[in-house]
């Protein structure tokens, strides 16, 4: 691991597993670019080269840089003292002292950890606030001759009213060579509602309500060499299908991964710049079918549930396929308040529907335990779990953080009960195993 105590932080990001190949995607430091290199800091305060060097890929991933250069395979152990200096560089103050009394909990050498955290007392949090520069982007243009067939794919359940300004938005596409598949699930079903758009579109009838064999039959049904996959409460713009065309030969990649951002927000600063994706939606993505014949179709263990498309995104990663975040193929979640997942099953991964429902929804554990294994899925729920306590539309609120720290004192029994049986449901799962269907 680049920095050891990201695994307290970060206990199941993608970028904590090696790939297939053994690889991490963590840039050599040292064969980085120049005009790469003059967007980064180094940082001559860490006690070791190696600290100096971690930092400046790290600072390269976050930056945006997407290239070919080595990646490291193996990591030297830093000491406990570059360790603090990193987490304190880059997470909040809260999540530092979290990680001295998780170390202390855990019987670590009291002196050292305390001389580490004090030493370090005086390094400032920074933000990244530059990107790596792309400056062919805009004078870059597809080839003439390449004029591939996109099947995009849309699942529905209830949202009529919706899928109609979706539908519209495809109207008014700049790049014509397109289908699309909707699977609709809505009761009553209306087929005619899909007669008013001057649209391609191959309507299949799905009686029952499942989100992902949804999706999985749908592209089992597309005829393009590229599958764009959308939802039923976004709005994109004109240039959606070109742009992440764009990206896909810009950046010689085999998915762009579009940003969502809610209806009436800005585009996120974190994620308006090109990048290597470390989350993937189902709601905007484009990639080539070829993907799903090399890692599969979408588990439906996770149907009705969460982390589906998180679960796809890391096997997509540690096959090693390169996966852009797209910018430019943003698009807006509208939110519906009814239809989609909000019928089928929960929305939030960690907040529960019920007193005496499982904490997390169980696909998350299964994934995490699959993929993390016990140690990180552990610690994933002792960050994730407090915070969860709170209403979703107060999770980024730290006063309301705070009083659910105090509030999850009194309702401990009540979480250990919720935790221990969606540990449970999640066992299940792992058991029966994946529910992965190929693409022939």
């Amino acid at each position: 691991m680049l920095f050891s105590f990201l695994k307290y932080l970060q206990p199941t990001h993608y970028f904590q597993l090696r790939k297939f190949n053994k690889k991490s995607v963590f840039p050599c430091a040292y064969e980085l670019p120049e005009e790469v290199m003059s967007q980064l800091k180094p940082d001559s305060r860490f006690v070791s080269k190696h600290a100096v060097e971690y930092d400046l890929s790290w600072q390269s991933i976050q930056c945006g840089y997407i290239g070919d250069v080595e990646t490291y395979s193996d990591f030297e152990t830093l000491s406990v003292q570059d360790n603090y200096h990193f987490i304190r560089k880059y997470f909040h103050k809260a999540w530092v002292v979290y990680v001295l009394l998780l170390r202390l909990f855990s019987l670590r050498n009291p002196i050292i950890e305390l001389k580490a955290f004090w030493k370090t007392r005086h390094i400032e949090r920074r933000s990244i606030d530059t990107s790596i520069p792309y400056k062919s982007w805009s004078n870059f243009v597809l080839e003439k001759d390449w004029n591939p067939l996109v099947s995009i794919v849309i699942p529905t359940l209830n949202r009529y009213t919706f899928l109609k300004d979706v539908l519209h938005d495809l109207e008014q596409q700049d790049y014509n060579n397109f289908e699309i598949i909707v699977v609709d699930q809505s009761e009553p079903f209306q087929p005619s509602f899909y007669e008013d758009f001057n649209l391609k579109i191959n309507l299949l009838r799905q009686e029952e309500k499942a989100l992902w064999l949804a999706r999985n039959t749908a592209i089992k049904n597309a005829k393009g060499e590229l599958i764009a996959l959308s939802e039923d409460d976004v709005r994109v713009q004109p240039d959606w299908i070109s742009s992440h065309l764009k990206c896909l030969r810009y950046f010689d990649a085999k998915v762009s991964a579009g940003v969502f951002y809610p209806q009436g927000q800005q585009m996120p600063k974190t994620r308006s710049f090109f990048a290597v994706a470390s989350q993937f939606a189902t709601g905007n993505a484009m990639l080539y079918r070829q993907v799903f014949k090399q890692v599969g179709l979408f588990d439906r263990q996770f149907e009705k549930q969460r982390m589906g498309d998180g679960e796809f995104g890391l096997r997509l990663f540690l096959e090693g396929l390169r996966c852009v975040s797209n910018p430019y193929a943003s698009c807006v979640d509208i939110k519906a308040g009814t239809g989609g997942l909000r019928e089928m099953g929960s929305w939030d991964a960690f907040r529960t529907t019920s007193l005496w429902a499982p904490r997390p929804i169980p696909s998350v554990l299964y994934f995490f335990r699959t993929y993390f294994g016990t140690k990180a899925s552990k610690l994933a729920l002792l960050r994730n779990i407090p915070q969860s306590i709170i209403p979703y539309t107060f999770k980024k609120n730290k006063a309301m953080q705070l009083i659910g720290v105090f509030y999850l004192i009194l309702v401990l029994p009540l979480v250990c009960y919720q935790v221990m049986k969606s540990w449970s449901l999640s066992t299940k799962k792992i058991n029966k195993g994946p529910l992965i269907d190929t693409l022939s």
